[in-house]
């Protein structure tokens, strides 16, 4: 699970980001699972929620684990360290209530 801290140190290391980080920008999320269709059936739900669904990636032979099936969406927002750390508790949840393996954690870039 990501920590506060966890985040807190992500923020503080973006200082030599090209962009801001606090201001708007292109967060992405990911679910990990081994059934597609619960990852897919999640996507639809995420969508309703203001996310933009990436894909869906098949495992490859390179993965740490080549059963698993990861779900990709994006949202442009703004964040500040409590904020993605309240999300980031929000998804936890939303993977534990869909029966989805995990909740893999956030990626971040210029919203442009």
């Amino acid at each position: 699970m990501i920590t506060r801290d966890q985040i807190q140190a992500m923020f503080d290391g973006a200082e030599g980001y090209p962009w801001d980080i606090r201001a708007p920008c292109l967060w992405g999320y990911f679910f990990g699972d081994e059934d597609q269709e619960k990852l897919l059936a999640a996507a639809r739900h995420l969508e309703a929620k203001g996310f933009r669904v990436v894909g869906l990636l098949a495992p490859s032979a390179e993965d740490d684990d080549p059963s698993w099936f990861l779900l990709h969406v994006e949202r442009v927002e703004a964040h500040t360290v409590d904020s993605l750390h309240r999300l980031n508790q929000e998804l936890y949840a939303f993977a534990a209530e869909h029966g989805l393996r995990s909740y893999d954690g956030m990626d971040v870039g210029p919203s442009e």
